[in-house]
């Protein structure tokens, strides 16, 4: 395991919605109600998005889009065109009154706007992602609320491979492509990570170092062992003076710091499980005195455990 497998555990796409122009345009898609985290992808043609704040934001033909933000937005062949579709948090599509330009063609059938077989018209994929818990917080708050990566030799096989099972129509078409765009997420985080103008979670560049990315991996795979700043320096084979520093400098945070706040993300999701305790999640994430838990997860987190729990359940 590693930092991107645990924050993305629990993620997966949803109902992906499919969107293609067919002869002429207006069209647009409204998002009333956003996942915490979308994909938007432009398989052919191009298109703009249009957030509720900020400037609208054009996409190319191989452009893949993240969208973080809880404000309605645009997704249309043109910044000023009036949306067709509305797109709830069900994932469910209904017309609106927009008029319609002559010759331009909407249908809604499930989860599908417009006919894909058109080669000549725009193909959009788009997909919202839930779940992930507080395990996903640290991905979210190092993404802005529009990241996106343009056309890049890395994705096109795979955006290729969406776009043809977008205009077959076979049994189980939503569960491939919601796989696919399950994949696709973490093939773009890697692209937008990989770019000089991002900030990645917490120690996601730390992986690459041979000795802190070891820990790092260490401290993921078993979070509840009672590790101290000398066993960690032992399993990366450095002084503590050495390790804690080269830590701290490629983390961002000491060691033991940084174990505290994942044990209290993990703890503040099994918190949410029906069923669970203090006392059992705290021994869970390594504490044996639940009172020393409570104290460290009000510490983190702001609130008790119990409040938490209360607050997730009601």
């Amino acid at each position: 395991m590693d930092l991107l497998d645990d924050y993305l555990a629990d993620v997966r796409a949803r109902g992906a919605v499919f969107c293609s122009t067919v002869s002429a345009p207006p069209w647009g898609l409204r998002f009333t109600e956003p996942a915490p985290l979308a994909l938007a992808a432009i398989l052919r043609g191009e298109a703009w998005l249009v957030p509720a704040e900020g400037k609208p934001v054009g996409l190319r033909q191989g452009s893949v889009a993240l969208i973080r933000t809880q404000w309605p937005y645009t997704v249309s062949d043109r910044p000023d065109s009036p949306p067709r579709v509305l797109v709830d948090g069900d994932d469910r599509c209904t017309l609106t009154d927009a008029p319609a330009e002559p010759g331009s063609l909407w249908s809604v059938v499930g989860r599908t706007v417009g006919d894909t077989t058109d080669a000549g018209s725009d193909l959009l994929v788009t997909a919202a992602y839930r779940g992930g818990g507080a395990l996903c917080e640290p991905l979210l708050d190092a993404l802005p609320q529009t990241a996106v990566v343009r056309p890049d030799p890395s994705l096109a096989s795979l955006l290729d491979l969406i776009a043809a099972e977008v205009e077959r129509d076979e049994p189980g078409q939503q569960v491939v492509l919601d796989r696919f765009l399950d994949l696709l997420l973490v093939r773009v985080l890697r692209a937008w990570f990989a770019g000089a103008e991002s900030t990645p979670p917490p120690g996601y560049r730390a992986l690459a170092d041979p000795h802190i990315g070891h820990v790092l991996r260490r401290l993921h795979e078993d979070p509840a062992r009672p590790w101290t700043v000398a066993s960690l320096a032992g399993e990366a084979g450095m002084s503590r003076t050495t390790f804690a520093r080269r830590f701290s400098a490629l983390v961002g945070r000491p060691p033991l710091a940084y174990l505290t706040d994942w044990r209290m993300a993990l703890a503040a999701d099994q918190l949410r499980v029906q069923g669970a305790t203090v006392q059992s999640v705290a021994r869970d994430v390594g504490y044996a005195d639940p009172f020393a838990f409570s104290a460290a997860f009000k510490r983190v987190r702001g609130v008790s455990p119990t409040s938490h729990r209360d607050g997730a359940l009601r």
